[in-house]
């Protein structure tokens, strides 16, 4: 039998798989590499586009901060002139208490009674004033109590003392003005 020599052919084929494999090696290398390189790349590209947002996002936090400084500074204004604006209606509504205070006191005051001082803290109305007996100062407490406008009366001082041959009755008493709201209608 003749004898054929297969190694060269071996070598050869070996050759060739090592050079198959070689460029094989070198195109997934090279493929990784791309595929790294994109993969790397759009990553950076997302890094970058997120610091964008946040950078946008912070500018108008920044905006919107000075909007509720403002914001702020306007409600306390407007909370300010709320309470101006409620005590000057306070004040209009109240403006015709007085003329009311006045009437009812002296629509209240019987005869042979008249007042020498009346001064007022709140709603508390002190009176002081002379009466001809003790009777007319009860008669008195009694029309304030009925009275729409001022309640419970109540007697601190009442002094009698003779003055040229007739009694006087010096009184001080305190009243309460009941708000008006309703009252006198």
């Amino acid at each position: 039998m003749a004898r054929i020599n297969l190694l060269p052919w071996r070598d050869e084929l070996r050759r060739e798989q090592q050079k198959n494999f070689l460029v094989v090696l070198v195109i997934a290398v090279s493929v990784a590499v791309v595929v790294m390189f994109g993969v790397h790349t759009y990553g950076e590209d997302r890094i970058n586009y997120q610091a964008k947002r946040n950078s946008y996002l912070k500018k108008e936090i920044a905006k919107l901060d000075k909007q509720i400084k403002e914001i702020k500074k306007l409600d306390a204004t407007k909370k300010r002139l709320q309470a101006r604006l409620n005590i000057i209606q306070r004040l209009q509504a109240s403006r015709p208490e007085v003329v009311h205070l006045f009437d009812e006191l002296v629509k209240t005051l019987p005869e042979g009674v008249f007042l020498t001082r009346v001064s007022q803290k709140g709603n508390i109305i002190k009176i002081s004033g002379k009466a001809q007996s003790n009777a007319r100062v009860s008669s008195y407490m009694w029309n304030l109590d009925k009275s729409n406008w001022l309640d419970q009366p109540k007697l601190n001082v009442i002094k009698t003392k003779l003055v040229g041959g007739s009694r006087v009755s010096d009184f001080t008493l305190n009243v309460i003005q009941k708000h008006t709201e309703g009252a006198g209608k």
